[in-house]
This record gives C-alpha cells, sequence and structure tokens, in this order.
C-alpha cells in the first residue's frame, strides 16, 4: 500500500509536507527490501542538507543503506525514538518509523518528486 498523500523518490525516501517543512522517511518497499532495521544514523539539528546526497544510514541485518536528501535544506528535527527502536521503520514507515525534518530552501522542489501512481510504477519490478 503506497500512501497517496505523500510524495517519493527513486531511492526510496518518502516526503510529507507540513507547512514549509517536510518530514522524510524511508518506504514500506525500502524497509521490506532491508529486513530488520537495527541502527539508524541520522544528522544533526541545523544541519544543511543537498538533494541527493547522502545524510545518514541504515543499518539492518543484511546490509547497510544510505538515506538521500529528497530536497535540499535545513534539518529541524530528527526521530530520536529510532535510537531505541529502530526497527519502527520495520513496523510503521509512514508514522512512528520517520527520520527526520527539514526546513526547505524551495518548495517548489516538492514538484520535482514522485506521486502515489509513480513510484507504484518503479516498485513493480
Amino acid at each position: 500500500m503506497i500512501p497517496e498523500d505523500l510524495r517519493y523518490t527513486a531511492e526510496h525516501e518518502w516526503v510529507r509536507e507540513e507547512g514549509g517543512k517536510v518530514r522524510v522517511g524511508i518506504t514500506d518497499f525500502a524497509q521490506d527490501a532491508l529486513g530488520d532495521i537495527v541502527f539508524v544514523q541520522l544528522p544533526e539539528i541545523g544541519a544543511k542538507v543537498s538533494a541527493g546526497d547522502s545524510f545518514g544510514e541504515v543499518e539492518s541485518t543484511k546490509s547497510v543503506s544510505e538515506i538521500y536528501a529528497p530536497l535540499s535544506g535545513q534539518i529541524t528535527a530528527r526521530n530520536e525514538a529510532l535510537s531505541d527502536s529502530p526497527d519502527l521503520i520495520n513496523t510503521d514507515p509512514y508514522e512512528e518509523g520517520w527520520l527526520v525534518e527539514i526546513q526547505v530552501d524551495d518548495p517548489a522542489q516538492l514538484s520535482a518528486l514522485l506521486d502515489a501512481a509513480a513510484y507504484g510504477e518503479l516498485t513493480k519490478g
């Protein structure tokens, strides 16, 4: 199930717009491919990120995967609950398992991301 109200990247991140900021996480497809997530490395609050650049990583029992910034901006929040419970990404990737919030430099960047239908096509494989 791919939530219709989100935007997506080809690197399997989701983005939810929340009044000039965006909340970012990894998709259900990505967490399923990764397997049991055991560790998450996130950027510090205040860090600047650029669209397409790696800003952290997710470690699972299978592999370590980079997390890429879907948009350029500044980190305004990070999900501290993931320090003790990285498995929230597996159990609730679109709500409790979010990663960071970004104050976006240019909200128009959102329109370049995939909608649910396009992301669905990408993941049909």
